[in-house]
């Protein structure tokens, strides 16, 4: 049997900031990771303005830059028959240091803040260890069971357990929760085409005919997200990859002529799911990131809502794990600073499915045609200054959350 100070559960953006703040705050922390690295593809790569500037805080800054990245600080539709891309939001118009969103493959940022934490004693990142059941001891969670790839098992008590391990996490299945469900009209689709050097750059939104995609700039290939109906993915599946690739340049003609996807293996598939916890904790355990509430891919800023969610927790636990003197008050004081945050972005991702998404994939929202173009595009052509007002959100939130000073660099 061991036993560590703080067990944190997942080892992706939310638990490994959480687990580097903690540690630099001189708590004790063990990370499990059930894989055996961080390589999987088409995870959130969207690194915003408020997770730069912590990472700026952590003295991670020049670190970071030499990461292999691409710099998006606008965001463009291709609007009228000629296609003639119009800027709907625009970074570079927001007075603060880092005015744009970098695009870094995640296991990157993952093996940078892994490498930290190893700098700090108080930290250990376990990986190829699943979590697979919570110790419930006397009406509370006192640590996890656990197991390896060769059969091994084990138990890790901890003062408090902090479920990272996303939407699918095992502890979202007990009742006291309350797991509240919304409703989606998509899914999406995730996959790469070529770029070549003289083609659009940033982020390009395309919604004509049935056609609903997000095009992000990666340098030498767009990563694609093309949004369709929820639940026809299966459908079209026997559908030959030719066509496929067929349908993509009648809608993108630009497309055409390049080596576009060579196997339905390629195209990668995100159930969309919008979700929350009613309840976050119970005595020995906290919920943060995806594991509290699932959010849609609208906005691309699920990453950075777990990310603060991270430091928001670190701030408020590390000093009295520190002591010794952690008490559930707390625990519930990360919901209660996170919560107005958490239901005002799945509030708007909500509106922007019943008013964009949604009519987009029934074929009544067209930007092919001026007249069907929707009203905030209307107002952002005659009233360029709004371009400013989704980035600032995008960057700052609702609140900005400030890390533990003892773990600033």
């Amino acid at each position: 049997m061991e036993r560590t100070t703080c067990c944190i559960v997942g080892g992706g953006p939310a638990g490994m900031v959480l687990g580097l703040l903690l540690a630099r705050s001189g708590v004790e922390v063990v990370v499990l990771e059930k894989h055996g690295d961080f390589l999987r593809d088409f995870r959130g790569d969207t690194v915003h303005p408020t997770t730069l500037q912590l990472l700026d805080d952590l003295g991670l800054a020049e670190r970071f830059a030499e990461l292999p990245q691409r710099r998006v600080d606008r965001v463009s539709v291709p609007v009228g028959q000629s296609g003639e891309l119009f800027t709907m939001a625009d970074f570079s118009l927001l007075d603060i240091k880092y005015n744009y969103i970098a695009m870094v493959p995640q296991w990157d940022l993952l093996d940078m803040l892994a490498d930290e934490g190893k700098q700090e004693p108080t930290f250990e990142l376990r990986m190829n260890t699943e979590a697979t059941e919570l110790i419930r001891e006397g009406g509370r969670v006192n640590g996890v069971r656990y197991r390896t790839p060769d059969g091994g098992t084990g138990e890790l008590r901890a003062t408090i357990t902090v479920a990272c391990d996303g939407r699918d996490s095992f502890v979202r299945d007990m009742p006291e929760l309350g797991l509240r469900d919304f409703p989606t009209p998509m899914d999406v689709r995730w996959f790469r085409v070529p770029r070549h050097a003289d083609d659009p750059a940033g982020l390009i939104g395309l919604i004509r005919d049935d056609t609903f995609v997000a095009m992000i700039d990666r340098g030498d290939y767009y990563q694609m997200a093309a949004i369709i109906e929820k639940d026809t993915d299966a459908q079209d599946r026997d559908r030959p990859i030719e066509e496929f690739n067929a349908d993509l340049v009648r809608r993108i003609p630009w497309l055409a002529g390049r080596e576009l996807v060579a196997d339905w293996d390629d195209v990668k598939l995100l159930h969309v799911r919008l979700d929350r916890l009613r309840k976050w904790h119970v005595p020995g355990l906290l919920c943060i990131g995806d594991a509290a509430h699932a959010m849609s891919p609208v906005g691309g800023i699920g990453i950075n809502l777990a990310v603060q969610d991270a430091v928001a927790a670190a701030r408020h636990l590390a000093e009295p794990l520190r002591r010794g003197r952690l008490e559930r008050r707390h625990v519930a004081a990360v919901q209660r600073r996170r919560w107005p945050t958490t239901v005002l972005v799945q509030g708007l991702q909500r509106v922007i499915h019943d008013n964009v998404v949604a009519p987009a994939l029934r074929g009544e929202i067209d930007f092919g045609d001026t007249a069907r173009l929707p009203l905030p595009l209307r107002a952002v052509s005659k009233l360029p200054w709004l371009r400013s007002i989704p980035p600032y959100f995008l960057a700052y939130g609702a609140v900005r959350e400030r890390p533990p000073r003892a773990a600033l660099r």
